[in-house]
């Protein structure tokens, strides 16, 4: 893999910190600044609504800047929001620092995917998104419990510092990673500001295989981050383990994903097939299993692996299918990428929430999970013939 997607991974693994380190600081963040616990939740939705809406925008924005212009814009602006909120004593202004980040965040993450998908040849783009995709998942591992630790130590604002200071190497390595002008190894690049057609580019959205692909994606991350929410509450309410453990819990599942998502890169591009009627049928079993044996510590803590393993396998092997699909729009293929990514981060945990005031009560969002990936493999087989073809195919 080239060198410069390992700098475009430090960066995501910046901005996948930022998305997911309120988990541990609402609490603080709420005390601080005299506003409920629910009121502080709303943070947590902003950023992902920033992420659902940003992505297509600021690509589109973006798409005709010189790549790494765009990647350095959304960097720099992503460290200007993250010293605001760091700083900021308002509430109101907190939340808007929330939807700028993530609207920074949407347009890095969409130009990214199309500089990785440029800087390979069409055969490995596959194995490109995969080391993208770890920049998220050593976020879960390490960025996420280190963002907690440091509001332990100090204060939920040292860990907006710190997501700050990250994004400098990031910038650095952009500017020494990517070149001005992208070439790809399979073909010249188009920086130059005399891209395709943004409405042919638009257009591409009304394929049914691509509109089919991205919704799958979306279905699978659903499901992830609608369990990955309300593992904490599993640990300590029925598997009866101390606090401690809900970061150990944590940090296997964000080890599972590292692995399914550099494994699956490996196949996504020449045997997506594979991981996908392997990994499916496996992930339901797993959900199920979880929601049936939540009560049972060494059971949360295999399938906690296992499962972050098997959702990022999939997952990220469906998200590549969305370049592959739309291929025929260079520019904007990365934000419908993002798009569904977070389609799916935005709508799991709202599902996997109104699970919990049912008689599955905890174990409601792995119950949630095993139905999303139901229906998931469900439009498989029944589209089968509409998924599967010469670019995408998943049989």
């Amino acid at each position: 893999m080239p060198l410069p997607l390992y700098f475009l991974a430090v960066a995501v693994f910046a901005m996948g910190t930022s998305e997911f380190m309120l988990a541990g600081l609402l609490p603080d963040i709420a005390a601080d600044l005299d506003i409920s616990l629910g009121t502080a939740g709303l943070l947590t939705s902003a950023f992902a609504i920033g992420m659902v809406l940003g992505a297509p925008l600021m690509a589109g924005l973006a798409r005709n800047w010189p790549r790494r212009t765009s990647l350095l814009a959304f960097i720099g602006l992503f460290l200007i929001v993250h010293v605001i909120g760091a700083m900021t004593e308002d509430f109101a202004v907190l939340f808007i620092t929330r939807i700028i980040a993530a609207l920074a965040n949407a347009g890095f993450l969409a130009v990214a995917l199309t500089t990785a998908a440029e800087l390979v040849p069409a055969d490995r783009k596959g194995r490109a998104l995969a080391v993208l995709l770890a920049g998220v998942t050593v976020a879960t591992i390490a960025g996420v419990p280190g963002g907690a630790l440091l509001g332990a130590l100090f204060d939920w604002r040292a860990t907006f510092w710190a997501v700050a200071l990250l994004c400098l190497p990031s910038a650095l390595g952009v500017v020494r990673g990517i070149p001005t002008r992208t070439e790809p190894l399979d073909g010249p690049g188009d920086d130059t500001g005399s891209g395709p057609d943004l409405g042919r580019e638009l257009a591409q959205l009304r394929r049914p295989r691509l509109l089919l692909v991205m919704l799958l994606g979306a279905l699978v991350n659903a499901a992830t981050f609608g369990a990955f929410t309300f593992l904490a509450p599993v640990v300590t309410d029925v598997a009866h383990l101390d606090d401690l453990w809900i970061s150990v819990v944590l940090v296997l599942f964000g080890l599972g994903s590292f692995v399914g998502v550099n494994v699956a890169g490996r196949l996504s591009d020449h045997r997506p097939g594979v991981v996908v009627a392997a990994g499916g049928p496996l992930l339901l079993v797993g959900w199920i299993a979880l929601a049936l044996m939540a009560d049972y510590p060494v059971a949360v803590l295999t399938l906690a692996f296992t499962q972050g393993a098997l959702s990022f396998a999939v997952g990220s092997t469906l998200i590549a299918r969305v370049l592959h699909e739309a291929a025929e729009a260079p520019t904007m293929a990365g934000s419908y990428a993002t798009a569904a990514l977070n389609v799916g981060a935005t709508v799991g945990p709202v599902m996997a929430a109104a699970t919990l005031n049912t008689g599955l009560a905890e174990r409601g969002p792995f119950c949630a999970g095993a139905a999303l990936i139901t229906l998931t493999l469900g439009l498989i087989l029944r589209f089968r013939r509409l998924v599967t073809g010469n670019r995408a195919e998943l049989t």
